[in-house]
């Protein structure tokens, strides 16, 4: 636990801090466990000092009451740049997956003394617009008529709500892994202060900008890393990024959607370490 602009968040490195740092920065309402321990120490094994670590309102980190988070989306991305400070790394190459990617553009705009490179994983520009094309029917289903929260103090209950929300983002041309993601949400629930705040409160955050605007000011070397069937964010957001930010980079991955799955992690864990090398 380490403080950050005066609030605890629960941070974990791996590695040798004297390497290239880093920092790995989840989605909405993930936990640091959802960048998993066998990818932090694959990235650490190539000469990296890795640093993840949870939001706040996931895992072991600051919670508030389910619906009213004391905080914004502006914060969030403070947090990153404080959790840089509290690891003691002046400059760090940034890995954002989905909400996590928009944070690390911002932080690459508004912090950019800070931000050595970036790899941008399912994320999005935001901003709109009619070239970003919309989720898929089945997950804008999904999100109209969504499954009925459990008893949040019901392990079993939580576990099989994770996994189902999971699979509505996951591709559906490869095998979904069901036993590694059941395991991976026990993990999360058994370390998780409040499991009700970690999936609501993301979700009603006010504040927060679009980088859209202002990507062609990006001047740090950026590769785009976009699931094929991303049912979130269509890969046409991982195009756009490519497109807009100067110099950038994009690789799609077959059969994947808005998911980092193992079966991935050959071709994104030596992409990162090329690209993070590369960098200067």
């Amino acid at each position: 636990m380490v403080q950050v602009r005066g609030v605890g968040l629960c941070v974990e490195t791996f590695g040798d801090d004297r390497d290239p740092a880093v920092l790995l920065i989840m989605g909405a309402a993930a936990s640091m466990l959802w960048w998993e321990d066998e990818f932090c120490e694959r990235l650490a094994s190539g000469g990296r000092f890795v640093v993840r670590y949870d939001h706040r309102d996931t895992g072991r980190s600051v919670t508030y009451a389910a619906g009213a988070p004391g905080y914004t989306g502006d914060d969030l991305v403070a947090d990153a740049a404080g959790v840089l400070d509290a690891a003691g790394v002046a400059r760090a190459h940034l890995v954002g997956m989905s909400m996590g990617g928009a944070i690390a553009q911002l932080l690459a705009l508004d912090s950019r003394d800070r931000v050595l490179s970036l790899t941008l994983i399912s994320t999005s520009p935001g901003g709109g617009g009619p070239d970003l094309p919309a989720m898929s029917d089945e997950l804008r289903a999904y999100f109209a008529e969504p499954p009925p929260q459990p008893d949040w103090s019901d392990r079993d209950a939580v576990i099989d709500y994770l996994v189902e929300d999971e699979r509505v983002y996951a591709a559906r041309s490869r095998p979904f892994d069901e036993a590694a993601r059941r395991e991976l949400a026990g993990r999360n629930f058994d370390r998780s202060i409040d499991i009700a705040a970690s999936l609501t409160n993301h979700f009603v955050l006010e504040g927060g900008k679009s980088p859209r605007e202002r990507l062609g000011e990006i001047r740090v070397p950026t590769l785009v890393v976009h699931g094929a069937e991303d049912p979130l964010f269509p890969i046409g957001h991982g195009r756009a990024l490519a497109r807009e930010i100067p110099g950038a980079r994009l690789v799609a991955l077959e059969q994947t959607g808005h998911e980092l799955p193992r079966a991935t992690w050959d071709a994104v864990i030596p992409a990162i370490l090329e690209h993070t090398a590369a960098a200067p």
